[in-house]
C-alpha cells in the first residue's frame, strides 16, 4: 500500500505547530508519506512572501516565530495545489473561513481522501447549529474526525507536556490520526462521541471571554472557578440539547472538556483580549487588531452564533452565561452585568 499524503489546510499559530508534530512523524514512519504540503495564505512578511520565508528559512515568523519546522513540511500558497493528490487533509483555519475554502476544494480531492479538523467554532443554519465538521463533511462529500484539547499552540510547539481528544465517527480514521500526531508530550484519546467534541472546542471560547471579563474587572481565583463551573454547566446543558446522537458525560471529563475550558480561562487569546476590553473600554475589533498580529478571536463570534441559534429555540434565559458574553461584546452592555450573570445564575436556585 502506498504511503497516505498529508496536506494541512491552515498556518496560523495552530496550523504551524501542528505542522511541526505532524512533519516530524512523517518522517519516522512507513504510513506516511515524508512531505506535507502546508497550505499558506500568501501575504508579504518583512519585503519577502511568506511562502518563501517557510519554504528557505522554515520558519513561520509571522504566526509562530522562534520555532524552526520541518524541512520536509512545504508551504503552498495555492489551496488546490496544496491538497493534489492528498489522502488526509487537516484542516486548521479561522472558522469563518470555512465554507470558502471548501467551496474552492470542491472537485479538487482525491477519491477516498479524509480529513480532521482542528477548528474551534460553530456555524448557525436555518434550523439550529452547525458544526464545522458537518459543513466539511457536506460540502466536500469526505468523512471528518476532530481534535480538541487543551492545547495552546504556543505550548505545543514548545514541546511542553499535554493531552489533546480525537473525536471520530470511523475508529480506524481515529486511530491513524493517532499515529500522524501523537508524540510523548503530545498524548492523545481517541472517543466516537465526535459531535461533542467538537462542541466543546466552540463553546469553551465563550467561558474564556467571560474569565476575561472577571480578570478585567479584577474579581479574584473564587470568581474564575465560578465561570469555569457554570460555563461548564452550560456546555452540557447545550451539547445535549443541540447534539444529533447521545451526549456521553465522560466526554466533558476528557482534555476536549474541562482541561481545555480551566487552560482557555487561564490562557489563550480570548481571555487575554477580553481582560483588555473590560480594562480599556476598546471594541473588540480595535483590540484583535491591537493584539492578535493577523489572528481572529473566536470566542465572540461563537457567542454570536450560539446567541441566534438560543433565540430561534426561544432558551435564551436557559443560557445567561453565554447570552451575557454575546450581549456585552455586540449590544453594548457594560462589563459589570457579567456579574450580575453569576450571581443570578439558574443554577443557585
Amino acid at each position: 500500500m502506498s504511503p497516505l499524503r498529508v496536506s494541512i489546510i491552515g498556518s496560523g499559530n495552530w496550523g504551524s505547530a501542528i505542522s511541526k508534530i505532524i512533519g516530524n512523524n512523517t518522517k519516522r514512519s512507513n504510513r506516511f508519506h515524508p512531505v506535507v504540503n502546508m497550505w499558506v495564505y500568501e501575504e508579504m512578511v518583512q519585503g519577502r512572501k511568506l511562502t518563501e520565508i517557510i519554504n528557505q528559512d522554515h520558519e513561520n515568523v509571522k504566526y509562530l516565530p522562534g520555532h524552526p519546522l520541518p524541512r520536509n513540511v512545504v508551504a503552498v500558497p495555492e489551496l488546490v495545489d496544496a491538497v493534489a493528490g492528498t489522502d488526509i487533509l487537516v484542516f486548521v483555519v479561522p472558522h469563518q473561513f470555512i465554507n470558502r475554502i471548501c467551496d474552492q476544494l470542491v472537485g479538487h480531492l482525491k477519491t477516498g481522501a479524509f480529513g480532521i479538523s482542528l477548528i474551534k467554532g460553530v456555524d448557525e443554519a436555518p434550523d439550529g447549529l452547525k458544526l464545522i465538521s458537518d459543513i466539511v463533511r457536506e460540502k466536500l462529500g469526505i468523512e471528518v474526525s476532530v481534535l480538541m484539547g487543551a492545547n495552546i499552540a504556543s505550548e505545543v510547539a514548545d514541546e511542553k507536556f499535554c493531552e489533546t481528544t480525537i473525536g471520530c465517527k470511523n475508529l480506524r480514521h481515529g486511530q491513524i490520526f493517532k499515529e500522524l500526531m501523537q508524540t510523548p508530550n503530545f498524548r492523545i484519546t481517541v472517543v466516537e462521541d465526535c459531535d461533542t467534541v467538537e462542541i466543546c472546542g466552540a463553546l469553551k471560547n465563550i467561558v474564556a471571554v467571560g474569565a476575561g471579563f472577571c480578570d478585567g474587572l479584577e474579581f479574584g481565583d473564587n470568581t474564575k472557578a465560578a465561570v469555569i463551573r457554570l460555563g461548564l454547566m452550560e456546555m452540557i446543558a447545550f451539547a445535549r440539547l443541540f447534539c444529533k446522537g447521545s451526549v456521553a458525560t465522560s466526554t466533558f471529563l476528557e482534555s476536549c472538556g474541562v482541561a481545555d475550558l480551566i487552560t482557555t480561562c487561564y490562557g489563550g487569546r480570548n481571555r487575554k483580549v477580553a481582560e483588555a476590553f473590560a480594562k480599556t473600554g476598546k471594541s473588540i475589533e480595535e483590540l484583535e487588531k491591537e493584539m492578535l498580529n493577523g489572528q481572529k478571536l473566536q470566542g465572540p463570534q461563537a457567542s454570536a452564533e450560539v446567541y441566534k441559534i438560543l433565540k430561534q429555540k426561544d432558551m435564551i434565559d436557559k443560557f445567561p452565561l453565554f447570552v451575557a458574553v454575546y450581549r456585552i461584546c455586540y449590544e453594548g452592555r457594560p462589563v459589570l452585568e457579567f456579574i450580575s450573570c453569576l450571581q443570578n445564575h439558574p443554577e443557585h436556585y
